[in-house]
């Protein structure tokens, strides 16, 4: 576990500071890797279930050999590796970044859609509430589920993140998973569901735990469906409620709830508090360790 604290610090330091490495974390490799040589689209399904396995198994064979080999330095090698292929692709805060410095309304709606990037292919409203459920939805994916599973399984289990959610909600990649796509993106769902609830559950900590909750329930008690479902949708009103209470709490100098730009600037907030947290859980796993 100490590694894996370790690789998620220096993929989040390499971010920050190199930001320029983001050209390199590109799936157009895989795209090839997928489409036959011929471009006929019959097989291509069974083609890619076929390579997703063995990127799988080769994953899983190189994290075993390098496991307590050659001091541990190659698989913090290989694990930093990974992650930072599988964070993303696009970097949240970046998107966020553009949708509140856009120079006009026309860019700032264009640049809004982009936080629907591997979520859904649906156009984005520009009002308050859809922004905020877009950038959780988007941090669900891009860094809270592959976190999860990368320091749940280590770098097979960030592979196995990213490549499903490629495939079940890539337009990129909509060829190739060809009518398998609503079995990947079942699989993505499930993948997703418990990190979701992990998530939900920091966001009560880090911002209105009464309103969180609340939502919570309230949302559950609306759909009927119970809390062990594939519905998601809970977590998109947990944040509408947290950002809401984070608002109108002043923090910012602002307590206007309906801005979209205000509630969007306490989405990025909130989403660093929560993944200080997650962190935070992971050091004190790391130091109970070392003191056992």
């Amino acid at each position: 576990m100490a590694k894996t604290l370790i690789a998620i610090l220096l993929v989040l330091l390499s971010m920050h500071a190199l930001p320029d490495l983001l050209r390199f974390r590109r799936f157009g490799w895989l795209r090839n890797l997928l489409t036959p040589a011929d471009g006929q689209a019959r097989g291509t399904s069974s083609r890619t279930v076929w390579i997703t396995v063995l990127l799988l198994v080769v994953t899983a064979l190189i994290q075993a050999g390098l496991h307590r080999h050659w001091f541990g330095i190659l698989e913090l090698a290989f694990m930093v590796v990974v992650l930072y292929q599988c964070w993303g692709p696009r970097d949240l805060d970046e998107d966020i970044d553009a949708v509140l410095k856009a120079p006009d309304s026309e860019r700032r709606r264009a640049a809004a859609q982009r936080l629907n990037d591997g979520v859904t292919e649906q156009v984005l409203p520009f009002n308050a509430a859809a922004v905020v459920e877009a950038g959780f939805a988007a941090a669900l994916s891009r860094r809270f589920g592959v976190l999860f599973w990368f320091a749940l399984l280590g770098p097979f289990g960030a592979v196995a993140y990213r490549l499903v959610h490629l495939l079940a909600r890539s337009p990129a990649f909509a060829e190739a998973a060809g009518d398998l796509r609503p079995t990947f993106e079942r699989t993505a769902l499930i993948l997703d569901w418990l990190p979701a609830h992990l998530l939900a559950w920091t966001l009560a900590l880090v911002t209105d735990f009464d309103a969180s909750v609340r939502a919570w329930r309230e949302y559950h008690a609306a759909h009927g469906q119970g809390y062990f479902t594939l519905d998601l949708g809970f977590l998109g009103a947990i944040a509408r409620a947290g950002v809401d209470a984070d608002v109108a709490a002043g923090d910012a100098g602002i307590d206007d709830v309906n801005d979209p730009l205000t509630e969007l600037a306490d989405t990025r907030i909130i989403l660093r508090r929560a993944l200080f947290a997650w962190i935070a859980v992971i050091a004190v796993i790391v130091i109970g360790g070392w003191a056992a």
